[in-house]
């Protein structure tokens, strides 16, 4: 290997190697912002806390964003993106193996119980006063639904029901499971939610019977 050669083939391993770097510093400022958020709120939150909780210099966070805003965005956009990885990884899984719609329901307050309902409690709100903050959320919101909607295409395809029918009940159960993690802020009482759990599941298997029989018979049984 010639002189030049090794020179370019060092300097592109510095390359990856600050690349690699960026990405682990991107990383860290979003877990910390969303950590922020969800402990101490979003009025709470500031670039310096931000900035402490990550263990970065403000000039380090500067580096890859100009505002506290674009900080905001950007991890709240990768939180859903984290999130719709984990729904889509749980659609293939239910579809192939065969599940019930109880599944879904548990899986959904489960997803939403986990800091991801708290977290859009904080910056939702600011949306509507803020509107270059509504601006930049829109389209991350946006991908998130798209995200959802097909899921449910997805399931309903397998399962052999009506994909327009399928995202109307499963969006609703996304709406009914926000409400009532909204309550649990001031009421704590898990047999409460237990019980308007157990009833949706069973307003699901009676809107949803398709998927409830194909998941007692797998097509594979078949054979």
């Amino acid at each position: 290997m010639s002189v030049g050669q090794d020179h370019r083939l060092v300097e592109k391993k510095k390359t990856r190697t600050q690349g690699e770097r960026s990405a682990e510093t991107l990383a860290r400022i979003r877990k910390a912002t969303i950590d922020v958020m969800y402990e101490k709120g979003l009025s709470r939150t500031s670039t310096v806390e931000i900035a402490a909780v990550a263990g970065l210099s403000r000039g380090a966070m500067t580096h890859h964003f100009s505002s506290k805003e674009e900080i905001l965005t950007d991890a709240i956009a990768s939180m859903l993106e984290e999130v719709n990885q984990k729904l889509f990884a749980f659609a293939e899984d239910y579809a192939e193996r065969g599940g019930t719609t109880d599944e879904i329901v548990d899986y959904i307050w489960q997803f939403m119980s986990d800091r991801l309902f708290y977290v859009t409690m904080e910056y939702l709100p600011e949306t509507r006063h803020n509107a270059d903050f509504k601006d930049r959320l829109i389209p991350v919101v946006r991908r998130f639904h798209a995200g959802l909607d097909a899921i449910w295409s997805a399931l309903a395809r397998k399962r052999g029901v009506p994909e327009d029918h399928a995202r109307i009940v499963m969006n609703a159960t996304m709406c009914i499971v926000r409400g009532m993690i909204a309550q649990t802020i001031l009421r704590d009482d898990q047999e409460y939610y237990a019980q308007m759990l157990a009833f949706w599941k069973d307003e699901v298997r009676r809107l949803f019977p398709a998927a409830e029989k194909a998941s007692l018979n797998p097509p594979d049984s078949e054979a």
